[in-house]
């Protein structure tokens, strides 16, 4: 039976192993299986289940298996090839039970269409799915005010977190006069537990360049960036390969298609700055000076790149461009909610199940984004919260969870859509320390020119240490309410604009917490180190002695078959004692 075989080589199957197997396959066929095709692929977005190796039949029946390792690929292939494919870590199937089969058919894929399906380094893979399609009719069949209109017809808005609409931003950059003007791809995706950027780019470069030739087309542009940071190798290798490829085709260069049209496009790796991501920063960047936001106006649609007009968006944005240009804005529209069409990608991480990258259409409940298609809790412990939009978004609580996915629905929680970072957590999460955790990103991350933003976030990180540490007092809530307001008024970006949200949100969520630290001394999760304290329970202590050869420190004593004592003056809190004992014998208070 002839097979096709495919692995996922992304950054997450590659961290995971991912490599050894597919030199495994590769060493497997060597012996000379003709009947078999190995191919690469990338991210499908199971990254739990990581490394994940698909096999195709000749009657297009398929089976992905998670969780392989390079000492069964020669089983596996033998026993899928003879029919009897075996039924443990079976991922995804057309014709078998497989355990994310319900999670998988609750996503829209449009973004994401191509990743995990086609090898992001072959040019004809992305042929055979219709790539460039929508770039010759563009060219060949639209005026560029038509493909405007095209775009602002479907509802689609930026995705890279404000949520301004995409057609309306190209009408900008048209309307603007001069010979001159740039694309741009903000790729600088700096938020912590997001991954949608990188995903896209090493799954399905030419998508994101295609979105990018029809900006071009439709604003009047001929020279563009993809501003890439430099921590993403895999995904720059890919845009290299894809943009020579794409130069050598006709579709990029001096004569786009025989269309007369012309479009050059460039690399800038960017050094890992969060404030790259606002798009002032991001051009400053490019124009080889500090990233550094400025006053706006003028927008980058008036005076941009080199004073030039310029087009920005994100990766997302443009992944969509190419499937509404060639299926129609009312396809697209049909998805979503009134002020909010299409699709959203969202990378899931956290303490869910099935952490990855998904992609759902706007207006499904967060509780469905996160039980039926992130497969619930990791944990035996029930939800707590979710930090949407990152470090400049908030996170939504227990009693939120039916919040739709859309633009206006998340801001009334507090939070934003953002790019689509979810970090998903349960009881055992100290909000406070969440809080604490993304201020300090943000303190840290902040350019330092706007006083606010510079000094205001070290003000409101000092305040929330201290609430950890125990050292905190009632005022300090007043304290941190005052401090988010002003710095978001008096800061010139994002940054500091939205870097109140993750305090704002927990001190409006879990007020009680804040003050079970300050006026108890107690943190409820028993996260803060500050405030914990291990005690042993005479009761239930059997005298095993494992704790006191765990302890780092040697601050547990006792006799074999004796009552143990921790003494307090020498614990540091680490929790080894904790996670030694196995008669729930060490109380964490």
């Amino acid at each position: 039976m002839s097979l096709t075989i495919k692995v996922g080589m992304a950054s997450c199957g590659l961290a995971a192993g991912a490599g050894d197997v597919y030199k495994a396959i590769e060493d497997y066929l060597q012996t000379g299986r003709k009947d078999i095709v190995l191919k690469k692929t990338a991210c499908i977005g199971m990254c739990f289940a990581e490394p994940l190796v698909e096999f195709i039949t000749a009657r297009d029946e398929y089976i992905t298996y998670g969780r392989v390792t390079p000492e069964n690929v020669k089983k596996l292939i033998q026993e899928v090839q003879k029919g009897n494919p075996p039924t443990d870590n079976v991922i995804l199937s057309n014709h078998l039970e497989a355990s994310e089969n319900k999670n998988y058919q609750n996503q829209t894929r449009i973004a994401l269409r191509n990743c995990g399906i086609i090898d992001p380094q072959s040019l004809t893979d992305y042929q055979t799915r219709d790539g460039y399609l929508a770039l010759e009719k563009a060219l060949t069949r639209m005026t560029r005010s038509q493909v405007i209109e095209e775009i602002k017809n479907s509802g689609l808005r930026g995705r890279g977190g404000a949520g301004f609409p995409t057609g309306l931003k190209w009408q900008f950059a048209f309307d603007s006069p001069g010979s001159k003007k740039y694309v741009i791809c903000n790729a600088d995706e700096g938020d912590p537990g997001a991954f949608m950027d990188r995903s896209l780019l090493e799954g399905d470069p030419h998508s994101v360049i295609e979105g990018m030739i029809i900006c071009a087309y439709a604003i009047g542009s001929d020279e563009g960036y993809i501003y890439c940071r430099a921590e993403y190798p895999l995904a720059i290798r890919h845009l290299k390969q894809a943009i020579a490829d794409a130069e050598k085709a006709g579709y990029l260069g001096n004569h786009i298609l025989r269309s007369g049209m012309k479009f050059k496009l460039h690399i800038k790796e960017g050094a890992g700055a969060f404030v790259c991501g606002e798009e002032t920063a991001l051009m400053a960047s490019i124009e080889g000076k500090r990233g550094m936001p400025r006053i706006r106006p003028p927008f980058p649609a008036q005076a941009g790149l080199w004073g030039k007009p310029t087009n920005i968006n994100n990766v997302e944005t443009y992944a969509n461009i190419a499937w509404i240009i060639r299926n129609g804005a009312s396809e697209y529209a049909a998805y979503g909610t009134e002020k909010s069409k299409g699709t959203k990608v969202f990378a899931l991480a956290g303490k869910i199940k099935n952490s990855g990258l998904i992609e759902v259409p706007m207006g499904m409940p967060l509780r469905d984004v996160i039980y039926k298609v992130g497969g619930g809790m990791k944990t035996d412990r029930p939800f707590k919260g979710v930090q949407l939009g990152g470090p400049s978004g908030g996170c939504v609580p227990a009693e939120l969870l039916d919040t739709i996915v859309d633009y206006d629905s998340i801001t009334k929680t507090g939070a934003i859509m953002g790019s689509g970072g979810m970090v998903v957590m349960d009881t055992a999460t100290c909000m406070v320390d969440v809080a604490r955790f993304f201020l300090n990103f943000t303190q840290n991350e902040s350019c330092g020119k706007c006083t606010f933003c510079r000094i205001g976030t070290k003000r409101m990180l000092e305040i929330l240490t201290r609430i950890t540490e125990g050292k905190g007092r009632m005022e300090d809530l007043d304290t941190l309410e005052k401090l988010s307001v002003n710095i978001s008024k008096g800061s010139l970006c994002g940054l500091g604009q939205t870097a109140p949200n993750p305090v704002l949100t927990t001190i409006r969520y879990f007020r009680d917490e804040y003050i079970s630290h300050i006026r108890d001394k107690k943190c409820p999760a028993g996260v803060c180190t500050a405030l914990l304290r291990f005690e042993v329970i005479p009761d239930k202590c059997v005298g095993c002695t494992a704790c006191a050869r765990k302890c780092p420190v040697k601050c547990i004593s006792g006799e074999p078959k004796k009552v143990h004592l921790i003494d307090q003056d020498k614990c540091t809190k680490c929790g080894a004692c904790y996670e030694a004992c196995k008669f729930d014998a060490i109380q964490k208070s």
